[in-house]
């Protein structure tokens, strides 16, 4: 799979796992751990603008203080998230997104292939922990998983001491790539809703 076509194929179904979200959904625990369905919500839309900013190699700021401060009260979050996952495959899709280094809403350089796949790994776990956390169960292909669970291996450790991924969930080495990736990034593949 070409780097071109990594992230359309993460964002692949995550349209439509948002637009099965409803608004009693909102205060639904998710598997992880710090974010209910709101929250989650707020997160990918706070940081979403910076993500597709890092494709064109721009420093985007965040568009709030704090995540806390996205407000899904007015307006249709639903449509905005899901136009926000379009503009990103389309800013990802472009050759010199992968190209050199990038920056991810701050100063600081990182090359844009690890960007990249830090942008796959974000619409394909919270695209599953929306989902769980709303009984929906979809899908991702497996080269995609395979080279998604490469990627978070490679970062696992970076990411727990950022505070990004919780402690890892231990899985069997054959386990299917979905559950090896959500395991990496310490969710439990088997979570459900109480």
């Amino acid at each position: 799979m070409s780097d071109l076509h990594f992230i359309a194929q993460a964002a692949a179904g995550v349209p439509e796992i948002v637009r099965r979200v409803e608004p009693g959904d909102l205060g639904a625990p998710t598997p992880c751990a710090e974010y209910d369905v709101r929250k989650l919500i707020n997160h990918l839309l706070f940081w979403g603008p910076s993500l597709e900013g890092a494709a064109r190699k721009e420093s985007v700021p965040p568009p709030a203080a704090s995540e806390d401060d996205v407000d899904l009260t007015g307006g249709d979050w639903s449509a905005e998230l899901q136009a926000q996952t379009t503009r990103l495959v389309a800013a990802w899709s472009e050759p010199a997104a992968w190209e050199g280094t990038t920056y991810m809403g701050g100063a600081t350089e990182l090359p844009a292939a690890m960007v990249g796949g830090m942008v796959a790994g974000e619409l394909v776990v919270h695209g599953w922990d929306l989902a769980r956390a709303t009984d929906q169960h979809p899908r991702w292909d497996d080269d995609l998983l395979e080279r998604l669970a490469a990627q978070v291996a490679a970062t696992a450790e970076q990411g727990r001491a950022m505070g990004v991924y919780g402690p890892e969930v231990p899985v069997p080495a054959d386990a299917p790539p979905l559950d090896r990736v959500l395991g990496l990034t310490g969710r439990d593949p088997s979570w459900k809703p109480a």
